[in-house]
């Protein structure tokens, strides 16, 4: 080949090379272009599915504000008359058979409505009276009162008052006995059977096709008063406890249209109630609300030391002498704290008995005997004891571990001081605590949403306890309304405010570093990853070891992660549920320098 002939094909090859890049050049351009414009589209999506989703939601609280209307118009009636056709039975029954002198707030009206046929929820406190607004009605009619209830614990309870009052009542649960079904299912159809209430599980409801059947018949009788549902927020999935076996319920209305619905529970924001109102096919109906504020309820939050002799040390003294001859409940969260933390205060000498659902029945009630005579100071128990039990003068509960909800919350607090006099609600709070249990509740649909409501609770280090209980709740409130009744409100704090937006990008610095060596993060690593301790791959030099106290970087810790700048991640081991830490869904806007997070706390 001749030199012209190699540099014609050079010449040729490097034209197609420039033509070639040129063509690539214009083809990154144009997606390039592209890719922009579908970024725009993007976010032009995004903003109309912030506005759909705006929109439904407006749509949706008219609707729901429109339920409610109906409600209150509903309840202007004069429900608390005394004019009814049966007033005076229902009068006579109450001195007579349960041997009590005057009703307390709202349960005439309940009685009343219910008697009229009126679908009505009562939403009223721990302790203030609701079953008596169907036992009464329950006695002085002529058929049967179905109550549909939660926890066998419970209707046992109730059942063991009722039939020391002489009333006839009886359960059915998957453990009932061969006998007690049949007798209940013969008094069904009786129209002479003296059988008053009849306690049932919600689950034994929607898998009984007998029970089902029978209530028809005794419909058909007439025989059929009417449905006491108890913890009715539980037919929620927006609610803190839902159960899946309250759905069912949903098909009372239409299966025995005419009998009236009496839904009960201590704790229901107006959302929840309209849910429920929904699904049990009765919106609109009476919704008759008691105050949440017990007065004579006082509330305090302690740090719970991380060392456990310094914790038992802490409950004991507490016990011996603020409590000292004082009858009271400490709540932990699962069976195997209860237990322990019973052996370790009754190796301090004081009188603890340990109550959970895993106990033998007859142990449980030997427990409950000893309690309730004062053998025992307290009981160390988990959540579900005390629903329904009526010991008046419990002085104080202690949780040795926070709630999962407000709602629990109030319940648990709640079983104090039901004699009207003063008792003290203490909660000790660490922030390890919180990781145990949002392991427990983060696939409830609500479950970190509610939790992060107790922890903003605990953290808050200024405001009046039940105001925040009031505001969760919806109630109006008055600054002057608590007289002192909870910890801040008797020893106030100076409010101090700061900026901790340095803080939240140390952790992050920390985060990044973690990420880097994919190591994943707990809060008890971050924390002594900030503090220069632990592992040395995590610590970042560049990140000073804070000046305050460890708690408070576990208060600033808890605040970001309530607030979103933090985000648990979990992951599942062999043989349980890890939460790790993460950036949160607002850590874009700390990498502004004009972004504040404000934070009420006094530095140490």
């Amino acid at each position: 080949m001749s030199n012209s002939d190699s540099t014609r094909d050079m010449i040729i090859t490097l034209d197609d090379e420039e033509c070639e890049n040129e063509c690539q050049a214009t083809e990154d351009d144009e997606i390039a272009a592209i890719d922009y414009e579908l970024q725009q589209v993007e976010n032009e999506l995004q903003k109309l599915q912030d506005r759909k989703k705006l929109l439904t939601q407006r749509k949706d609280k008219l609707r729901d504000d429109a339920l409610l209307k109906k409600s209150f118009s509903l309840s202007k009636r004069n429900w608390g008359n005394e004019d009814f056709a049966w007033s005076a039975r229902l009068a006579k029954a109450l001195k007579d058979v349960f041997e009590i002198e005057k009703l307390r707030e709202l349960q005439l009206p309940t009685m009343n409505a219910i008697m009229s046929k009126e679908d009505v929820i009562l939403i009223m406190p721990t302790g203030g009276g609701k079953s008596l607004c169907y036992q009464l009605p329950a006695v002085i009619s002529e058929g049967v009162t179905v109550v549909v209830s939660p926890l066998i614990s419970l209707m046992e309870d109730q059942l063991h008052g009722l039939r020391k009052l002489d009333i006839k009542a009886n359960m059915l649960c998957a453990k009932a006995d061969k006998e007690s079904v049949k007798t209940i299912m013969t008094a069904l159809v009786d129209k002479s059977s003296p059988l008053k209430l009849i306690y049932v599980t919600p689950e034994y409801m929607a898998k009984s096709n007998r029970f089902m059947s029978k209530l028809q018949k005794a419909y058909e009788l007439g025989h059929l008063e009417r449905f006491a549902i108890d913890e009715v927020h539980c037919c929620s999935q927006w609610g803190h406890d839902f159960r899946p076996d309250y759905k069912f319920l949903g098909v009372l209305k239409s299966m025995f249209p005419g009998i009236p619905i009496l839904g009960l529970t201590a704790t229901a924001p107006a959302k929840i109630i309209v849910d429920v109102q929904k699904m049990l096919d009765i919106s609109g109906c009476l919704v008759l609300r008691a105050s949440f504020n017990r007065p004579n309820l006082y509330y305090e939050v302690r740090r719970k030391p991380a060392d456990k002799e310094a914790c038992l040390a802490m409950i004991e003294n507490l016990l011996k002498n603020r409590f000292s001859g004082k009858s009271g409940i400490i709540y932990t969260t699962t069976i195997k704290d209860a237990e322990q933390l019973t052996t370790d205060l009754r190796d301090r000498g004081i009188k603890v008995g340990c109550y959970h659902a895993m106990l033998e029945a007859n142990y449980r009630s030997e427990v409950y005997s000893k309690w309730m005579s004062g053998k025992y100071q307290a009981v160390v128990a988990t959540i579900a004891f005390g629903l329904g039990i009526d010991k008046p003068d419990v002085r104080f509960v202690i949780h040795h571990c926070v709630s999962k909800s407000m709602e629990n919350f109030y319940q648990e607090s709640g079983r104090a001081g039901r004699d009207g006099k003063k008792s003290v609600c203490l909660v000790l709070y660490r922030l390890a605590d919180v990781f145990k249990l949002s392991t427990m509740v983060f696939q409830d649909k609500v479950g970190l949403q509610n939790l992060y409501k107790v922890v903003a609770y605990c953290l808050d280090q200024t405001s009046c306890r039940r105001s925040l209980i009031a505001t969760h709740f919806e109630e109006n409130w008055k600054g002057d309304d608590c007289a002192e009744m909870c910890d801040h409100c008797r020893k106030p704090n100076v409010r101090k405010q700061m900026d901790i937006v340095r803080y939240c990008r140390h952790v992050y610095q920390i985060m990044t570093k973690a990420v880097q060596n994919q190591v994943r993060l707990t809060a008890l690593k971050l924390i002594d990853a900030w503090y220069g301790k632990g592992a040395s791959s995590l610590r970042v030099s560049n990140v000073p070891v804070p000046n305050f106290a460890r708690e408070t970087a576990e208060a600033i810790v808890g605040h970001l992660l309530i607030n979103g700048y933090l985000q648990e991640d979990f992951h599942f081991s062999a043989y349980s549920t890890i939460s790790y830490l993460k950036r949160g869904p607002k850590s874009g806007l700390v990498l502004s320098n004009d972004h504040k997070i404000l934070f009420n706390y006094e530095l140490c």
